[in-house]
């Protein structure tokens, strides 16, 4: 598992693949997300889309697992702090293939939780073609080696 000292700003993962069927769509448009685009193939042709694509949330949600379940294995798990961009540049249609690349744009001690940290992540979802679906930033709280683990500053290891 890695710790706050264990990633350095520039650090890349990477994820598996996730096919987006087009039965997961509409079952996550009918729960969270029920506008015809997201939940009817028929309904959907007379959209903006043209077809059936998935809510944006649901591109959310696995880009999340995939995370999760990454090379990035961070000690204590993936704890959000906030977003502070995120962007669906392209739809997510039944059949694709999705990816999530990462890249720690910045990461600082938290003073008043010397046992914490806080890493800027940039997670963008590709499709099969390369294709960026989800352009995220957010900010992760990560845990630090602990104390006893952990020289203290100032004195010889």
């Amino acid at each position: 598992m890695r710790y706050f000292e264990d990633v350095s700003i520039g650090d890349r993962f990477h994820t598996a693949e996730h096919e987006v069927t087009a039965e997961e769509i509409m079952a996550f448009g009918r729960e969270y997300d029920p506008q015809p685009f997201h939940t009817d193939p028929v309904a959907a042709q007379g959209t903006l889309f043209g077809q059936l694509v998935a809510s944006g949330w649901h591109t959310a949600a696995v880009s999340m697992r995939l995370m999760v379940r990454s090379d990035m294995e961070l000690d204590g798990g993936v704890i959000g702090q906030g977003i502070e961009a995120l962007r669906w540049p392209r739809p997510v249609l039944p059949g694709d293939r999705l990816r999530v690349e990462m890249k720690i744009e910045d990461k600082q001690p938290v003073p008043h939780r010397p046992e914490r940290g806080v890493i800027k992540l940039r997670c963008r979802t590709l499709n099969q073609h390369g294709k960026i679906v989800q352009d995220m930033t957010a900010n992760l709280v990560i845990a630090r080696r602990p104390s006893a683990a952990r020289p203290t500053e100032g004195k010889p290891a």
